[in-house]
């Protein structure tokens, strides 16, 4: 397996990213949408991809504007945004190597693959692990605390994943814009929902509802006993091995 430092233009300045590939011809590209306030080097995004790499499918990685190695200020950013550069990615991928075939989404970035899809005709195959139903809920769940302070300021200084981030009220709007359900009910492809039942950080009820409005072909697979940023090298394996298996029905392994 081969680990390649790649940067491509975003529609917010140059976007930084990793491509895990096979030492020999890949039999599909993919890419993976990392989790909300990451990087593609959290530990999900590197072994997943990694994994998948090692097992025939080259996998673009990469930080979404204002995070990582990206350019751009993160206050800046919203969910809008981050479809935008995952659009941006696949359109690279287009140019640079082949079209990507594979979407994997974690957490918020499940929900901005799911939002994305339609604009990446070649993806064939799409992956949600531990992602909100719409990205709302990430306004709800990790900024309910703060939502007064930015409508009456403009922002807030807020705490996640024990970093400091400066939200903006224009965030919380352009979440409340996005009508998820539309999207998952008119994906048309095939469609594999990961998630644990002992998620804390994003409850399993949107796993439920993103499989209840998705059309066949669909498939659900339990992360029991995993935590939502899925911090063990074993278990992002097993999200490795599940996901190439899976989407082998659906690739058509000509890396094209």
């Amino acid at each position: 397996m081969l680990t390649e430092r790649i940067d491509f233009p975003g529609p917010h300045g140059k976007l930084s990213a990793k491509l895990d590939a096979p030492t020999g011809t890949p039999r599909a590209y993919g890419i993976f949408a990392h989790c909300f306030t990451c990087s593609k080097d959290v530990l999900a995004a590197t072994f997943i991809s990694r994994g998948l790499a090692s097992l025939g499918v080259a996998v673009l990685r990469f930080d979404f504007a204002g995070l990582g190695a990206s350019h751009g200020d993160f206050a800046d950013t919203n969910f809008s945004s981050n479809v935008e550069d995952l659009v941006a990615a696949a359109d690279y991928m287009r140019a640079k190597f082949a079209a990507p075939q594979l979407l994997i989404g974690h957490s918020l970035g499940g929900a901005a693959v799911l939002a994305a899809a339609q604009r990446v005709p070649e993806a064939k195959a799409i992956v949600t692990i531990a992602a909100p139903s719409d990205p709302h809920y990430v306004v709800n769940t990790l900024l309910g605390e703060h939502l007064d302070t930015i409508a009456q300021l403009g922002e807030a200084r807020v705490k996640l994943a024990g970093r400091d981030f400066n939200i903006r009220q224009h965030f919380v709007e352009d979440a409340g814009r996005h009508r998820l359900h539309e999207k998952i009910a008119t994906l048309g492809r095939a469609l594999l929902v990961m998630h644990a039942p002992q998620d804390d950080t994003v409850s399993m009820d949107n796993a439920t509802r993103i499989f209840e409005l998705a059309q066949h072909p669909k498939s659900f697979i339990s992360l029991d006993g995993m935590d939502h940023l899925i911090t063990r090298r074993e278990d992002a394996a097993y999200v490795a091995g599940v996901i190439s298996a899976w989407s082998a029905r659906y690739l058509d392994g000509s890396g094209a």
